[in-house]
């Protein structure tokens, strides 16, 4: 099966960064060579080894660390809905009655700033390790951004993201999630009519019944399995569904709805699923995911990107906006029902 995504070996090179910018113009997915990343192979595949243990440990243990009002912890079947106009209930990632998610926000000094549950206690030190990995990662896919953008040099130049997106500058909603979507015609309690593994939705962040909100982000990276597709993109000219491919050694970037107001629209935002493949005579089978939601720091102010490309666009997003948001101020205006609740409680 041929994907609509295309695959870019990722080094510092002004190639890149313009091929990076095309991709992200045209389709706002891209995948990106694991050799260039900094991220070593051994370490992906410990991080889902990992995810498999937590996935597989009593949810006694885990109702201990259920998702917190900051957006931390571990979540449950049904929670969220993606896709309120054609979901009847909450996504289905649940199986057997374990989590579906489980989201680690900032570590600090190697420390988690929340509660583990035992089958995460002796991983700590690997978590943040694979944590800073995506960091530096979406650092440098930034700065590529800036290259490409042609961003004034008196105002950062190719450092002009990557600056906003600082630790120095503050906290941020950086998540990195692991995710586990259950072979859902094996579940005694999936419904076909009711049930999708992931509605559709850009990247624009996760949202909790509580006033506390995390940041929607600039770019999401994404873990998969060879064996283990699922993921279809709506494609932004053709407005048709397409399945995503896994590319073996490849991560997958995707642009938020963050960037994308940010670039006025240039950096495209586009609308993704999670469906349950047919496997054929394989049978169904679990899927396992890891993302990487990169935010800036919380007190970032939205000001209008100094590119030439971007002020081309004219009156639309940044470019656009009565008065300067922080990005902050842009997650709470894009509040949805992703886990029912309403934007007046924020």
């Amino acid at each position: 099966m041929s994907s609509p995504v295309s695959l870019i070996p990722l080094t510092d090179t002004e190639e890149c960064a313009e091929r990076l910018l095309e991709a992200a113009e045209t389709l706002g997915f891209v995948y990106i060579t694991l050799e260039g990343s900094n991220i070593p192979p051994e370490k992906v595949e410990r991080m889902f080894e990992i995810s498999k243990r937590v996935f597989a440990s009593p949810k006694e243990e885990k109702a201990k660390c259920h998702i917190s009002p900051d957006n931390k912890g571990w979540s449950s079947m049904h929670t969220e809905i993606l896709d309120p106009e054609h979901q009847r209930r909450g996504d289905f990632k649940d199986n057997s009655w374990a989590n579906r998610a489980f989201n680690f926000g900032e570590f600090k000094d190697g420390k988690a700033q929340q509660p583990l549950p035992p089958a995460l206690q002796d991983h700590e030190l690997e978590l943040n390790e694979f944590s800073d990995y995506c960091y530096n990662l979406c650092l440098k896919l930034l700065r590529l951004f800036g290259m490409a953008l042609k961003i004034d040099e008196a105002e950062g130049g190719k450092d002009w993201f990557t600056s906003r997106h600082s630790r120095s500058e503050g906290p941020s909603g950086s998540t990195l999630r692991l995710l586990f979507y259950p072979s859902l015609g094996a579940h005694p309690d999936f419904d076909p009519k009711l049930d999708t593994q992931a509605g559709a939705h850009s990247d624009y962040g996760s949202y909790l019944q509580a006033p506390v909100l995390t940041l929607n982000p600039s770019i999401t990276l994404l873990f998969q399995r060879p064996s283990e597709p699922g993921l279809e993109i709506l494609h932004p000219h053709l407005k048709t569904w397409h399945p995503v491919p896994v590319i073996p050694n490849a991560i997958l970037v995707n642009i938020g709805d963050l960037l994308s107001y940010w670039t006025a629209g240039l950096l495209l935002s586009t609308v993704h699923r999670v469906v349950s493949p047919d496997y054929g005579t394989e049978g169904p089978k679990d899927r396992y995911s890891m993302a990487f939601f990169c935010h800036p720091a919380h007190p970032t102010l939205l000001t209008p990107v100094p590119s030439e490309l971007i002020k081309s666009r004219g009156g639309r997003g940044a470019n656009d906006a009565e008065r300067t948001l922080t990005s902050l101020d842009h997650l709470k205006s894009r509040l949805s029902s992703t886990y029912g609740w309403k934007s007046e409680q924020a």
